[in-house]
């Protein structure tokens, strides 16, 4: 009689048979802590500067309606008035703003930053905007802020 064939990942193993494996690109060296094949979780504020990217091909600010640009960070919430064709910015707010401090970083301070924004517009006799959400969702604190700019009575 022959002897078995070897162990190809079908069929029986055998308990003297010993599976050689080829070493892949880390040399076999386990990374990350003793694990190989760590899942990796997606680059979210790489994904938001893609979605940025592709509405900025489309949406630009003037001179007589400037661009409304929302940047989130963990902490705290900031607005911009920028003109792109002078690529000037022509007022901004922020969460970190000595009259928006007290009121911390949630949705009641985007309220409040879109409102010191809108009354910093209206010094400058700006009314309409473009709205430029940063990729982010239209939701939370980028739709506060969004109200709260209504309110103060810019157009968009």
């Amino acid at each position: 009689k022959r002897p078995p064939e070897p162990y190809k990942g079908k069929g029986i193993k055998y308990a003297t048979e010993v599976i050689r494996r080829k070493e892949g690109k880390t040399g076999g060296k386990k990374k990350y802590g003793g694990c190989a094949n760590m899942v990796s979780r997606p680059n979210t504020n790489k994904q938001r500067q893609k979605r940025h990217k592709r509405v900025r091909a489309v949406i630009s600010g003037t001179a007589q309606r400037p661009r409304l640009n929302v940047f989130r960070s963990l902490r705290h919430i900031y607005a911009q008035l920028i003109d792109d064709t002078a690529h000037k910015t022509l007022a901004a707010a922020s969460s970190q703003d000595k009259a928006v401090e007290a009121l911390g970083s949630g949705k009641t301070a985007a309220r409040e930053v879109g409102k010191l924004l809108a009354a910093r517009a209206k010094e400058q006799s700006i009314s309409e905007v473009v709205f430029d959400r940063g990729g982010y969702l239209y939701h939370g604190r980028v739709k506060e802020l969004a109200d709260g700019a209504r309110e103060g009575g810019l157009k968009f």
